[in-house]
C-alpha cells in the first residue's frame, strides 16, 4: 500500500502530461529547508517580510483552545443541529459501536485502486491489495495473541460459525458447547449453518451463572468425547469479562478446542488477548475500529488461530515473501475454497471477504499507534465505571451483574420494561440502549448500555437523569 502511494506521488509534474491530477502530499521537514535554501531564506517567517510591520498582527491570533478531531466534529454536528437538525443521543451496543473513525480512513479507502478493487487473483497484478490485507492480518494477530489470522470473514457471527466448522473438522466430533451469554444472533448464526450437515450435531447452550459469566461447573458437565469446541464472548453479550482461564479448563477436561468471540474489538485495548489464555480460535467483529454502525452493517469477520490449525482455517491467507531478485512480495499463500481446489477439499464457501472495510481497520489502527488504542480504551472503561456509578444510585434500577465489564452493562428496570424506556427516552432526543426484550421475555426488563470514548461527562449525566425522570 504504502509502495504503491509512494510511487504515484513521486513523480514530478514534469513527468505528468498536461492536465494530470497531483495528489497533495503535505511537505515534509527536509523539503521545506531544501526549498528555503533555493530562493535564500533562512525561515519560512522570511517570506513575509514584504509585508509592512505596521501590518502585520504582532501578537498571537485570540483564539479558543483547540480541539481534538473527534470532539471538533461533535462541536460541529452540535452547531448543524442548531438549524433545526435532530441528531440522537445513542447508548446502542451490542455488536455494533459508535467509535470515532477520523475522516482520512473514508478518503483513503476511496482511491480508486481500493475502492473498486476485488479478490486478488494475479498476485503479481495485486501488489497493494495483498500487502494491505497482510497487514491487516498482522493487526488480527496483535489484537488476538494468534499465530496466524485469514484475510477477514463477512462479520463476527459468520465468523463463530465457521469457526464451529473448523473445530468439527480438526477433532472429528460432531457437537458444540456454546454460552448462552454469546450474542442470540451468533447462536442463531452457528445454529443455521450446522443445519444442513449430515451427521448428529447438537449446538448445546451452557447456562449463565448470576454474576453475568458463564456457569462453568454446568458447562464442564456439557462437554464430553463428543464436544469438538467449548464457545464463549470475550466480553460476553451482557458485557462482562469472561474467566478464560476456567473456560480453557473445562475444554482441556475433554480435549475440546476453546474458542473465543469478541464483538467490541476495544476491549482488547486493555483486556489480556485470548490466545494468550490458550484459545485455539479466535473471532470477533472489527466493525468498531473500521466504519461508524450504519443499518446493521457492513461488519468485517476478524478470525485467528494456532498455526497448529492453519490448514483448516476459512477464506484465505496473504503471504509475505521475495522473489528471484530478492524484493519483498505478497502472494495468496492458502486459499482453500471451492473456486481454487477440489469441493470436497474446501473449508468454507465465503467466495469473498469485506475488503473495503478490512483496509479501512487497518489504515485505523494503524491512525491509532498501540499507546492511542489503549487511551481509547481507558476512556472508555473510565466512562462505564462512571455511569455504573450513576445508575447503582437510582431508584427503580439495577445492575443485575456482578462480574467485571469493559464498555457495555445490562441495567435492570424495577418498574417500566425497557421497550417503554426506549420509547419514552426517544421523546427526549436519547437512544438509552439495547431492550433485551426483544430477544428473550424473560430479558423485558433489561437494557443493554453501551459507552465509547465519545461520550463525555455531560452526555453520560444527561442519560442518568433521563431514568430517573
Amino acid at each position: 500500500m504504502r509502495q504503491n502511494t509512494r510511487s504515484t506521488s513521486a513523480r514530478s509534474t514534469d513527468e505528468q502530461s498536461p492536465g494530470a491530477h497531483v495528489r497533495y502530499l503535505p511537505h515534509t521537514d527536509r523539503e521545506i529547508r531544501e526549498m528555503l535554501e533555493r530562493v535564500g531564506a533562512a525561515h519560512l517567517d522570511d517570506l513575509f517580510s514584504a509585508i509592512p510591520e505596521a501590518h502585520r498582527l504582532g501578537r498571537r491570533l485570540d483564539l479558543e483552545p483547540a480541539l481534538d478531531e473527534p470532539r471538533l466534529m461533535q462541536h460541529l454536528s452540535a452547531l448543524s443541529d442548531a438549524n433545526g437538525g435532530t441528531r440522537m443521543l445513542s447508548f446502542l451496543g451490542g455488536g455494533m459501536y459508535q467509535h470515532h473513525v477520523p475522516p482520512a480512513v473514508d478518503q483513503l479507502i476511496q482511491r480508486s485502486e481500493f475502492y473498486t478493487a476485488y479478490t486478488p487473483y494475479q498476485a503479481e497484478l495485486s501488489q497493494g491489495t495483498l500487502q494491505a490485507i497482510f497487514e491487516f492480518q498482522t493487526v488480527v494477530c496483535e489484537l488476538f495473541g494468534t499465530d496466524v489470522a485469514n484475510a477477514s470473514m463477512y462479520d463476527g457471527a459468520s465468523g463463530a460459525a465457521e469457526a464451529v466448522l473448523m473445530a468439527r473438522r480438526i477433532k472429528r466430533r460432531p457437537h458444540v458447547v456454546v454460552s448462552e451469554a454469546i450474542h442470540p444472533e451468533y447462536i442463531e448464526t452457528i445454529r443455521t449453518y450446522v443445519r444442513g450437515l449430515d451427521d448428529d450435531v447438537r449446538v448445546i447452550l451452557a447456562p449463565v451463572a448470576n454474576d453475568g459469566r458463564t456457569d462453568w461447573k454446568a458447562a464442564s458437565a456439557l462437554i464430553n468425547e463428543q464436544t469438538a469446541a467449548l464457545l464463549v464472548g470475550y466480553p460476553n453479550f451482557f458485557g462482562c469479562v469472561e474467566d478464560l482461564r476456567a473456560a480453557k479448563a473445562a475444554a482441556d477436561s475433554h480435549s475440546a478446542l476453546l474458542v473465543t468471540a469478541t464483538a467490541e474489538p476495544y476491549a482488547l485495548s486493555l483486556l489480556e488477548a485470548p490466545g494468550a489464555c490458550g484459545a485455539d480460535i479466535c473471532v470477533g467483529e472489527g466493525q468498531g475500529l473500521a466504519v461508524p454502525p450504519q443499518y446493521g452493517g457492513p461488519g468485517v469477520g476478524l478470525f485467528g488461530a494456532s498455526q497448529a490449525f492453519v490448514r483448516q482455517m476459512p477464506g484465505r491467507l496473504v503471504g509475505r515473501t521475495v522473489d528471484t531478485d530478492g524484493q519483498p512480495g505478497y502472494v495468496l499463500t492458502l486459499s482453500t475454497r471451492e473456486q481454487h481446489i477440489r469441493r470436497e477439499k474446501a473449508t468454507s464457501n465465503i467466495c469473498t471477504n469485506h475488503g473495503l472495510i478490512a483496509l479501512a481497520m487497518g489504515i485505523r489502527t494503524a491512525m491509532l499507534g498501540r499507546r492511542g488504542f489503549v487511551r481509547a480504551g481507558r476512556r472508555c472503561l473510565n466512562a462505564a465505571h462512571y455511569l455504573r456509578a450513576g445508575i447503582e444510585a437510582l431508584e427503580g434500577f439495577e445492575l443485575p451483574y456482578a462480574a467485571p465489564v469493559f464498555n457495555e452493562m445490562v441495567v435492570r428496570s424495577r418498574g417500566p420494561s425497557a421497550r417503554d424506556i426506549v420509547l419514552a427516552l426517544a421523546a427526549q432526543g436519547i437512544v438509552p440502549g439495547v431492550d433485551l426484550g426483544r430477544f428473550r421475555e424473560e430479558w423485558k426488563q433489561d437494557l443493554l448500555v453501551s459507552v465509547t470514548e465519545l461520550h463525555t461527562k455531560d452526555d453520560l449525566d444527561r442519560l442518568l437523569e433521563a431514568l430517573a425522570g
